[in-house]
């Protein structure tokens, strides 16, 4: 508990005990002399009253000067006062006592549900220990450029991402991706930020500033999630704009009209009208469903999962449909040479241009290319390079114009090949508009990715379904090995979005449709999507900042996970709204007919609201 809340509490201890002071010697002492002398009741309860609810009536008073009248701090304040009017003095207090009471435990839960978030936050790292001419610095991490050296000590946390040029130590990543294990950094390793470093010093130089650095990118996700309210939420807004207006007006309809044209005591009618507005007061709704979602965030965060916005969460609930991106995704991404052949020319050579002209890029099957060469072209007989979206790359080696990619290349270019027949994605290689031979270069399925799949589906997902660039038959390989419903192979990346433009169309009303995916290539489509998930470990920064819910240790069986979250979080919410709106219409039409009283009110009011608030705080304990 907060300092504020603490300070609170005590405020509301000292008016409760004068409340039943009050009670006490009114029923004893004071009980004649009140009836010939109530001006005395004033005297005596104004200042308790006061007391309890200063910080109600400062907020009511800012909240009309701009304009915002209708809202429950005005209410509670309408109806104390009425109860004030008609003389009953222990209800006014009793109302707003019980009223604070309410809203200190409701922001007591806030405080606890953003414990989650709250530990995300504090990854932010306050310093780096920058290295400069043998010399450490310690210096803000905004000032850190790439390619710096740090020196991360033991059990401090890693200030920017980095790679690993010396040391060999254990890192905590718990704190972004849930994952309990540490993780072995040695030489050569890519560390991230906002993970703890572990018994051993390291060395590390940096390969991006702060801003662009993932404990940034994640802070900066964490801090914008609220802003993307479910229509549940949105819902729940427009409703209290028009409901609080209405139950005013008809609380002073109740007041007036009644005594004046059928008879009656003005001051029963203005008792029942006091009692209908503390009835109305929508904070049950205001509170208890944002603080629901606001519950399913964290739970999802404190699991490694990243969820962008209420408003994610309610379509996950409603997911019927996962649609995953292959390469990196279901497999390993760790492309490997299987099979070279060469046409006119020896292995080596053939490897030797293919390395050059994929010099200067970082994809995986580039790589395993220059992997399987070992040694480093010379970028100086190297030029002219040039990316074909979809279909491989051109450029210039040793003055000779070399293609490279796939099949769809060697159309495009009118250059006669011969197509592999091996399990692996094909690249073809092509000079002076002469077929050279080909590479080929297998991936491997992720471990446990069969059991992920069908954990999806076993969440209620209807159909898995795969996109991917890569050859047909290795494709379906991997589509009938992690039993995936549908595979639709050799697209390209505008490809794959008319493919997902086609599955949406064929959604029903109230489903949603996720996409999985971890590349560049993957952002329109994960933006397309009615949910995009990111890899957020090994993902592009593209795709990251695309996706809506982003998963940061790239374990596929967390879909599931979320799903399961985001169902518990509509249940809860769902629940919150029936059961507030119900009881509220039950107690509003018994107060109109003056069978509710004031203490039924505070029930209907501060006892909805504290019940689903509890309702709420369940999410807290979702594991």
């Amino acid at each position: 508990m907060n300092a504020k809340l603490k300070r609170d509490l005590i405020r509301l201890l000292i008016g409760g005990l004068c409340f039943v002071a009050l009670e006490i010697l009114l029923r004893t002492a004071l009980e004649d002399v009140m009836a010939d002398k109530f001006w005395i009741g004033y005297i005596l309860y104004i200042p308790p009253y006061l007391l309890v609810s200063y910080d109600v009536l400062f907020r009511a008073a800012e909240n009309i000067r701009y304009g915002q009248v209708f809202d429950e701090n005005f209410l509670m304040i309408i109806a104390t006062f009425g109860a004030f009017g008609v003389r009953e003095f222990s209800e006014a207090l009793a109302v707003m006592l019980f009223y604070q009471l309410g809203e200190l435990f409701q922001s007591y839960a806030v405080n606890k549900s953003r414990g989650s978030i709250k530990e995300l936050m504090e990854i932010c790292p306050e310093y780096a220990n920058l290295e400069i001419d043998g010399e450490i610095q310690k210096v803000d991490p905004d000032d850190v450029e790439p390619g710096s050296t740090i020196i991360i000590k033991p059990g401090e946390r890693i200030p920017l991402d980095g790679i690993v040029i010396e040391g060999d130590s254990m890192l905590d990543t718990s704190a972004l991706t849930g994952e309990p294990v540490p993780k072995h950094a040695i030489a050569g390793e890519e560390v991230i930020s906002g993970c703890v470093n572990g018994e051993g010093p390291l060395k590390v130089k940096t390969s991006r500033n702060f801003e662009e650095s993932t404990v940034s990118r994640i802070l900066e996700l964490v801090e914008n999630a609220g802003e993307k309210k479910a229509r549940m939420e949105n819902f729940i807004t427009r409703f209290a704009k028009v409901y609080t207006p209405f139950v005013t007006v008809s609380a002073a309809l109740l007041a007036f009209i009644p005594p004046i044209f059928w008879g009656g005591a003005f001051s029963d009618w203005l008792q029942r009208a006091c009692v209908f507005l503390v009835i109305s007061c929508p904070c049950a709704l205001v509170i208890s469903v944002p603080l629901g979602f606001f519950g399913g965030i964290g739970a999802a965060s404190k699991a490694g999962i990243l969820v962008k916005g209420g408003n994610y969460l309610e379509a996950v609930a409603k997911m019927t449909c996962v649609v995953f991106d292959k390469t990196g995704t279901l497999t390993k991404g760790e492309f490997k040479v299987s099979e070279i052949n060469p046409v006119g020319i020896t292995a080596e050579e053939l490897l030797e241009i293919a390395a050059a002209a994929e010099i200067y890029s970082t994809h995986p099957i580039a790589q395993s290319i220059k992997d399987s060469y070992g040694k480093s072209p010379d970028a100086k007989n190297v030029s002219d390079v040039e990316e074909v979206p979809g279909k491989g790359v051109k450029a210039v080696v040793g003055g000779k114009p070399i293609l490279l990619g796939n099949e769809k290349l060697m159309s495009y270019a009118s250059i006669e090949y011969i197509p592999a027949t091996g399990a692996g994605t094909a690249v073809y290689v092509a000079a002076n508009g002469k077929f050279m031979g080909s590479i080929l270069i297998s991936d491997t399925i992720k471990d446990g990715m069969a059991d992920a799949v069908a954990s999806v589906k076993s969440a209620g997902v209807k159909s898995c379904i795969m996109l991917t660039g890569d050859r047909r038959a290795v494709a379906e390989q991997v589509g009938e090995t992690l039993g995936i419903d549908e595979t639709h192979a050799e697209l390209l990346p505008q490809n794959k979005v008319e493919r997902l433009e086609s599955l949406l169309k064929k959604e029903k009303a109230n489903e949603y449709l996720g996409f999985v995916g971890d590349g560049i290539n993957d952002a329109p489509v994960l933006t397309r999507a009615d949910i995009g998930f990111a890899m957020g470990s090994m993902g592009s920064d593209a795709a990251i900042e695309a996706a809506d819910i982003v998963i940061m240790d790239d374990d596929i069986h967390k879909i599931s996970k979320v799903i399961d979250i985001a169902r518990k979080t509509l249940s809860i919410v769902k629940t919150n709204i029936v059961f507030a709106i119900g009881i509220k219409f039950v107690v509003l039409a018994l107060g109109a007919v003056g069978i509710a009283n004031m203490w039924a009110a505070v029930f209907a009011d501060v006892g909805v609201a504290t019940l689903c608030v509890l309702n709420s705080m369940r999410m807290l304990k979702v594991k």
